[in-house]
């Protein structure tokens, strides 16, 4: 039977305590990208809860309203449709669903004329953003979407080339 000398103990110690260390720092990894997720799920809160607000009170729909000539109704239906854009739009980051289905999601929401009125109207606000960022990638998504036939739009499933992926 060989004992082990001090060194080649002190190598094989340090060895796993780097292992654990690289462990940890998955961990850490892990729960970073869990906040992140969390966040952006409370701070989604906190915008749709505004438009709620806003949807139900015109004098406050008035602070939020980049939209001119609007009624009270067809005001709160473009809220309603920015709304369910975000919640799309944050299903995707969060990863509850992927870039297949983020897509068919807003193929499907397409198909709503008041959707096809607030993306036309709201094309001012995507104007400024960097082209790269995820809300741009999307929007040129969107933009495609809207160009194509609404028949076409049956095989929602069916999705364009990667080169304009909007995943984060």
């Amino acid at each position: 039977m060989t004992v082990p000398n001090q060194q080649e103990s002190a190598a094989e110690l340090l060895q796993e305590v780097v292992r654990q260390l690289g462990r940890m720092a998955d961990g850490y990894d892990r729960i970073a990208t869990e906040l992140h997720r969390a966040n952006l799920i409370r701070l989604q809160g906190f915008f749709l809860g505004r438009l709620d607000r806003a949807t139900d009170d015109p004098v406050l729909a008035d602070a939020l309203n980049t939209f001119t000539d609007l009624s009270g109704d067809k005001r709160r239906q473009m809220f309603t449709a920015n709304a369910q854009y975000a919640l799309i739009l944050l299903s995707h980051r969060i990863g509850a669903i992927d870039r297949t289905e983020l897509l068919g999601h807003l193929k499907v929401l397409r198909r709503s004329s008041v959707f096809t009125e607030y993306w036309e109207r709201s094309a001012h606000g995507r104007a400024g953003l960097p082209p790269e960022s995820f809300e741009a990638r999307v929007g040129r998504a969107v933009d495609a979407i809207m160009e194509e036939r609404l028949d076409d739009l049956e095989e929602w499933w069916v999705v364009g080339p990667d080169s304009e992926s909007p995943s984060p």
